[in-house]
């Protein structure tokens, strides 16, 4: 599939998200790309913060063909529910599509918090989002990540990041994952 000019039509284009006002509620569904392109539309989004029995977090690199943050560590798994799907259901999805984790790895997957923002990235679009946190605790840290979806991976003292972020700045910090942990436990 092409555009006019013979260039690719980026995969983003063929899914919808749902449009979404300050307190979360559904305005309609949108086409995904063009929630993130000029200056974006606010739409439903998540992150999932993946911790083990030690109290690590699990970064994940953003695979860098992604059209946004590509190559930046996330705070596990983000990505958008489907139009009627719930946050709790896409997170179970993306946890098995990316990292090959299923729900009987885990049985405390829980939303923890919720905020808007906005940001745009290098020329490329904007994230406009009503961003859900949730989070959980793998009993078993075994993990077969996409390739297409995660460069890489690396489990990191999550108290020790959330206080001092300075350390990790080589890693170049997905924005909403540096809101998320920033709120927690606030």
């Amino acid at each position: 599939m092409s555009t006019r000019d013979d260039e690719p039509i980026h995969e983003n284009a063929r899914q919808n998200v749902v449009a979404v006002d300050g307190a979360d509620d559904e305005l309609e569904v949108v086409n995904r790309l063009e929630a993130h392109t000029g200056d974006g539309i606010r739409h439903r989004a998540f992150t999932t913060l993946v911790f083990d029995r030690e109290g690590n977090i699990l970064l994940a690199q953003r695979a860098p063909e992604k059209r946004l943050w590509g190559t930046y560590w996330d705070g596990t798994v983000a990505s958008h529910p489907e139009p009627g799907q719930g946050q709790v259901a896409a997170t179970r999805q993306r946890l098995e599509e990316e990292l090959g984790v299923g729900p009987d790895q885990y049985d405390d997957l829980r939303v923890t918090d919720r905020f808007e923002y906005k940001r745009y990235f290098e020329n490329a679009g904007v994230e406009h989002e009503v961003c859900s946190v949730l989070q959980l605790t793998l009993q078993d840290r075994t993990l077969e990540p996409d390739e297409e979806e995660v460069a890489g991976l690396l489990w990191v003292p999550y108290e020790r990041l959330r206080e001092n972020p300075e350390w990790y700045r080589q890693l170049r910090l997905c924005p909403w994952f540096e809101i998320a942990m920033r709120r927690d436990g606030e």
